[in-house]
């Protein structure tokens, strides 16, 4: 919680019954074909950044970059206080909902909500939206209206929740059944159907309040987001949630169900595994351990790292800093420079979790909001003095391929030299080390990745065959090499500068195929290869194709640079039937972006 706080023509159109482990019933419609892929699972928060600023840095940065998702800050109206907690337009003030639209906030227009949508899905990058459904405005707004779109408001009165001629609206039956602020922290009941620090909470044990939640989250998921942040999850009771989720439409062009992820700050009253069956928990144990750890130069323990409040890395979301935590408890943040992007270029580099990287502007003031002008509405991120852009710095910005590169891999051959170092392999694939100390580290490192020379990821991007992060060269099962001070190494098979006749000399290029095709109602066609970017032929991971131009079905896949391939066209039925087009494999070596076109044989 804040402190104060993707289908074609012939797609099919059936209707599915989703039952939750709740024992609700909903009705969802079928997944529609897929003509987007995300680069991977690495998402970074560009908090309370502008649409257009996000627009921007998805084309530029984190679409090359390999980020698989951003987090933006909520979308909906919300309250305007031009002064609050000493801060003019606090930062909160964005997770206090005077309506369900998206007209205007301090980031921009809906129109520029939806082109960030459309540009970011473009590189691979999917949009996250915080979502605020637990509450709307507290007693200290009252008063302070209209909202940012020009709603009125009072705490217990939003007329004009969507602006589309229904009449939906929240009035004071809609709040409770609890109309006083949580007192009793160790009470579950009070938790979750209390005022949180007295915000209009919502009774979201009402249907017909959770369906104008859903009715919201739709409204952006029929945009394109992807997914959602659920805000304070931890003060909405369980089943009520899974009701809401089991509302939810599917995602537009990259397909499947929506990716939703949970506030939760778990305790002996309320635990993250409360949660963990609706969709992925933030881990704040892991946040706490791994920020002090690389605060005080101990990170060896992290040879092993544990489950989290009982969270597996397939339930947790981890990070080192929040938007919360920076203010709160500000363990490690951007102002403490290196161990801080040390620790997240750990946290990237280890399979334990989906991370989330902070990306944030300075402060100094809890309350302080982004750079904005006179009337609130914020500037266009410029990273440098205003705009910490923490998803640039050195340490981390090519993590992000690190990861990809390792998927599916663990932690293996462990290595400890004192407290304040630590390394290990990624399989085959990718191999890191972390000095969090004041000295340097010279050491041989074994390693079973293949011989070459590969660009450190750790201190650098490997973009379109360019290193920005140093070359260290794999010999004979090792390397040699010496770490500065509160620095790491992170190698990795896809940032290879150069290799043996059997390895690609490093980096990707877009390979377009465009597959003449002829379908019935409901089928859809994939590509399949010899590669894992085309699912190594399996057809549960072939790349979709996209029917916009049917009868040409089309996708933009990012092949290694001078790796033969193997590939094939598929058809996929509804019921799941796989058919392989005739004849011999399809084989193409990728040197430079190119277009394959193909007719289904």
């Amino acid at each position: 919680m804040p402190i104060r706080r993707r289908a074609v023509a012939w797609a099919a159109a059936a209707v599915t019954l989703l039952v939750l482990s709740y024992g609700l019933v909903a009705a969802t419609t079928a997944t529609p074909a897929r003509a987007a892929t995300a680069n991977g699972t690495s998402i970074v928060h560009l908090f309370q950044w502008r649409w257009a600023s996000i627009a921007s840095e998805c084309e530029t940065t984190l679409g090359p970059n390999g980020w698989g998702g951003v987090q933006v800050s909520p979308p909906q109206e919300h309250v305007v206080l031009p002064s609050a907690e000493g801060a003019t337009y606090p930062w909160w003030q964005d997770y206090q909902p005077v309506s369900y639209r998206l007209d205007q906030t301090r980031r921009g227009t809906r129109a520029e909500f939806v082109n960030m949508i459309q540009r970011c899905r473009a590189v691979g990058v999917k949009i996250y939206v915080d979502v605020v459904l637990n509450h709307m405005t507290g007693t200290a707004s009252a008063g302070n209206g209209p909202g940012s779109a020009g709603t009125p408001y009072t705490k217990y009165d939003y007329p004009n929740l969507f602006n589309d001629g229904s009449g939906d609206r929240y009035v004071y039956a809609d709040f409770g059944p609890c109309y006083t602020a949580i007192s009793n922290w160790g009470n579950k009941a009070e938790v979750q159907d209390c005022e949180l620090l007295n915000l209009a909470d919502l009774n979201t044990g009402d249907p017909e309040v959770r369906r104008k939640i859903a009715k919201y989250m739709n409204s952006v998921i029929d945009l394109g987001v992807a997914g959602f942040r659920v805000d304070a999850a931890k003060h909405v009771q369980e089943a009520h949630l899974a009701d809401i989720i089991s509302r939810l439409h599917d995602v537009p062009e990259f397909g499947g169900r929506p990716d939703i992820f949970h506030e939760v700050y778990g305790d002996g009253t309320i635990p993250y595994t409360a949660y963990a069956p609706l969709g992925k928990v933030t881990n704040f144990d892991y946040q706490r351990a791994v920020s002090s750890g690389f605060q005080g130069g101990n990170i060896a323990q992290f040879a092993n790292l544990q489950n989290y409040g009982g969270l597996t890395g397939g339930q947790a979301v981890v990070f080192v800093d929040n938007h919360d935590t920076q203010r709160s408890t500000p363990t490690l943040t951007y102002k403490n420079g290196d161990r801080y992007y040390l620790a997240d270029a750990f946290m990237m580099a280890h399979p334990y979790g989906t991370p989330q990287l902070m990306s944030s502007y300075a402060f100094s003031q809890n309350a302080q909001g982004p750079p904005s002008s006179s009337n609130g509405t914020t500037n266009a991120a410029s990273c440098g003095t205003q705009w910490i852009c923490e998803h640039r710095n050195e340490q981390v910005a090519g993590m992000p391929s690190f990861r990809n590169a390792t998927d599916g891999t663990g932690i293996a051959n462990q290595v400890t030299d004192g407290n304040g170092r630590l390394a290990f392999a990624r399989g085959s694939r990718g191999y890191a080390a972390f000095n969090a100390t004041d000295s340097a580290w010279t050491r041989t490192f074994a390693t079973s990745l293949p011989d070459g020379n590969y660009c450190n990821v750790a201190r650098g991007t490997f973009v379109n065959n360019t290193c920005t992060g140093g070359v260290i060269a794999v010999s004979g099962g090792s390397f040699t090499t010496t770490i500065p001070a509160n620095r790491g190494v992170a190698l990795h098979v896809n940032a290879r500068t150069t290799g043996g006749p059997s390895n690609p000399p490093g980096g990707t290029v877009a390979v377009s195929f465009h597959a003449t095709v002829t379908t019935w109602f409901g089928q859809n066609v994939f590509v399949a290869g010899s590669t894992p970017e085309l699912g190594s032929w399996n057809p549960a991971n072939a790349v979709p194709l996209s029917a916009a131009d049917y009868p040409v079905w089309k996708a933009t896949v990012a092949l290694p640079t001078g790796q033969p391939i193997e590939y094939k066209l598929i058809k996929k039925d509804p019921n799941g039937t796989v058919t392989w087009e005739a004849g011999a494999n399809r084989t193409y070596t990728p040197t430079t972006a190119v277009t394959l076109t193909s007719t289904w044989r």
